[in-house]
């Protein structure tokens, strides 16, 4: 199974947790997908067969400017073929924001339900008051992701 990694990052932390992502979907036997700044015809010519986003949260809970673009790609064109795929989110956040907190992972979550995307298990919700190490945080919840993509 195609696996795309969609990340947004302002200091690089979720990054981290999208390239840890992407080792343990490989080591999984995935075909995993993950760039940085991917743009909509980067994913459409992988032919993804299954979505996880990662993303950081910025100002008022809104998405880093590295995925704002593809973002809002994906909003305008609403690719037809990616209906009925699984897809998952992990929001990276600060609780001390109060209703800010991963409001990035919020946004994909629409964004997914919008293109039809079937979240396939909760948004994994990691605070930065409380982990100095949420690539390592992020690893059962993915192995029960894994679980689910493999049916």
């Amino acid at each position: 199974m195609k696996v795309v990694i969609l990340s947004g990052s302002v200091y690089g932390t979720a990054e981290e947790v999208a390239r840890h992502a992407e080792s343990l979907l490989k080591a999984a036997g995935f075909e995993a997908w993950h760039a940085a700044r991917a743009t909509l015809q980067d994913l459409q010519g992988f032919a993804p067969e299954a979505f996880l986003a990662v993303t950081s949260t910025t100002g008022m809970g809104e998405l880093p400017d590295n995925l704002l673009p593809l973002f809002s790609e994906m909003r305008d064109v609403l690719p037809a073929a990616w209906r009925g795929l699984p897809g998952a989110v992990i929001g990276l956040g600060d609780s001390s924001y109060g209703d800010t907190f991963c409001g990035g992972g919020e946004q994909m979550r629409e964004l997914f339900a919008e293109l039809g995307i079937n979240e396939v298990q909760p948004m994994l919700r990691l605070d930065a008051s409380e982990t100095v190490t949420p690539e390592t945080d992020a690893e059962p919840w993915l192995a029960e992701l894994i679980g689910k993509l493999r049916g």
